[in-house]
């Protein structure tokens, strides 16, 4: 089970470095090597900003949910893409920057409660095969400056679940 650091929260105390035995932590690039980490969690326990996270070697299957409950978030989701893209255009016709400014942080926020609700379906957990359909029908429908790369990389690396 390899140490993942988080950037956003690491508060560059460095503590990581004095305590990895296996000089896993890397804090010019923010990177753990996951291949130098032996997850003794040395490192978890030193850091003063919680940034040190473990990533499991495994996960939990999916628990199923109700057909109410995933018409809800599917709902719940759509209405959030819907206020982001309104929130878009509104910001894309402001002529105040503030406004335009504010009008942007809405629409990152509603971004981040659909992807928040995504996760929740199961569409962005790495056991869920909804996760390899999302990205074979983004593949499908590519625009030219998708990344196709990164997502055939990402597919070949995501296991197929039983």
């Amino acid at each position: 089970m390899p140490a993942y650091r988080n950037v956003r929260l690491c508060g560059k105390d460095c503590m990581c470095l004095y305590v990895c035995p296996t000089g896993a932590t890397n804090t010019e690039n923010s990177i753990i090597d996951a291949t130098k980490c032996t997850g003794c969690m040395a490192c978890v326990s030193a850091c003063p900003s919680g940034a040190i996270s473990m990533i499991p070697d495994t996960y939990p299957p999916q628990q199923p949910k109700a057909a109410t409950v995933i018409a809800a978030q599917r709902a719940l989701g759509l209405s959030k893409v819907q206020q982001e893209r309104i929130a878009e255009a509104v910001a894309a016709s402001s002529d105040s920057p503030v406004k335009k400014q504010f009008i942007e942080a809405i629409a990152k926020s509603n971004r981040l409660m659909a992807e928040d609700i995504l996760r929740e379906s199961g569409y962005m957990l790495p056991q869920s095969d909804k996760v390899r359909e999302l990205l074979e029908a983004m593949l499908e429908n590519a625009a030219p400056d998708f990344p196709g790369e990164a997502v055939n990389l990402l597919l070949n690396q995501l296991k197929k679940t039983v």
